[in-house]
């Protein structure tokens, strides 16, 4: 239910952005309008950035409507609804999509692991001590739902009878309810974990330490690979290049991280950039290799998943067309 209404106030939100837009640039420009999905208002979401900033999505004959999403739920909503062309959804719920008759597809996987930690307040000292704390997700269906649930089960707890995870939005959101006590305990990315902690809360766990998880991706619909190719490559070229101009032009990323976020703090933006630079993959194939993790997921409620090998949620034709093209050498090339 909650996604269906988060799908129609979606869906209703672009409708009208449509409609406003009727005559836009794009259409005098020639340039073929879209919409992605921004899941987080977090470093993670650099790269839809950069590319509409620095008119990467234009350069390749696109103009993109960026639009903040809660988390990969309602993000796949969204693009099996036909509301957006793509956005970062986790391999969970890509796998969960396909097996109940969507189809979903990831068609690049941008970050290889995840980027998240568990900021408590200072009395939570060890894991045990959760039980019966409120943490806050994104999302029910979220990467950092996903990851809570799964850290929790591994630290011998029950997510379901042992926590209260609450679904609470975007970052700015899910910081602002552990600073006001509204929850105990909050799944924070750079640079929001940084700020948590200035303030004297603790991380009781880096994600990127417990569990082997690819993160950041590009989803579409498996029906857009096959009718609009042009269209899906397009962007994936937008992206392959945003990431190959984040790392090698520091002082647009902070520029453009500095004006999404809304912080002129430069210790944060640095960190970030030192973090994410790392993290970015410049050839980012989807991911086949450990995913135990995820499989065991998403087998609680999908045992049949195990009769599936991880290509069947996958589709690598796109970045390969790009290596065998020379697209991507040429690029890191000119960018040198």
């Amino acid at each position: 239910m909650f996604l269906m209404h988060t799908l129609k106030l979606v869906c209703l939100t672009i409708a009208l952005l449509l409609l406003s837009s009727s005559t836009s640039p794009a259409q005098e420009k020639g340039l073929k309008k879209f919409h992605w999905g921004v899941t987080s208002l977090s470093a993670s979401q650099w790269i839809p950035w950069i590319a509409k900033e620095a008119k990467l999505y234009e350069k390749y004959g696109m103009e993109a409507e960026l639009v903040l999403l809660r988390g990969s739920g309602q993000s796949a909503q969204a693009i099996i609804g036909g509301s957006i062309l793509g956005a970062p959804c986790t391999l969970t719920t890509v796998m969960g999509a396909n097996l109940s008759g969507a189809d979903l597809v990831t068609v690049a996987h941008t970050v290889a692991g995840v980027q998240s930690k568990l900021l408590v307040r200072p009395d939570i000292k060890k894991p045990d001590d959760l039980r019966g704390k409120r943490i806050a997700v994104s999302g029910f269906g979220s990467l950092g739902d996903f990851l809570e649930r799964y850290i929790i089960k591994k630290h011998g707890m029950d997510p379901v009878k042992d926590v209260i995870l609450l679904s609470i939005g975007n970052q700015p959101d899910r910081i602002q309810a552990l600073y006001n006590g509204m929850v105990d305990a909050a799944d924070l990315s750079h640079p929001a974990d940084v700020q948590a902690e200035r303030k004297g809360y603790r991380v009781l766990w880096d994600a990127k330490k417990e569990v082997s998880y690819p993160s950041m991706s590009i989803v579409t619909r498996r029906k857009h690979t096959i009718d609009d190719r042009d269209s899906v490559m397009r962007m994936v070229k937008a992206h392959v290049e945003g990431i190959h101009l984040l790392k090698s032009n520091k002082e647009l990323s902070l520029k453009v991280l500095s004006k999404y976020l809304k912080t002129n703090d430069r210790e944060l933006l640095e960190g970030s950039y030192e973090i994410y630079r790392e993290s970015f993959i410049s050839v980012p194939y989807p991911i086949t290799q450990g995913l135990q993790p995820t499989y065991e997921y998403v087998a609680q409620q999908r045992p049949d998943v195990w009769n599936h090998k991880p290509e069947a949620f996958m589709d690598a034709s796109f970045i390969a067309e790009l290596e065998k093209t020379r697209f991507i050498k040429n690029l890191a090339g000119r960018l040198r």
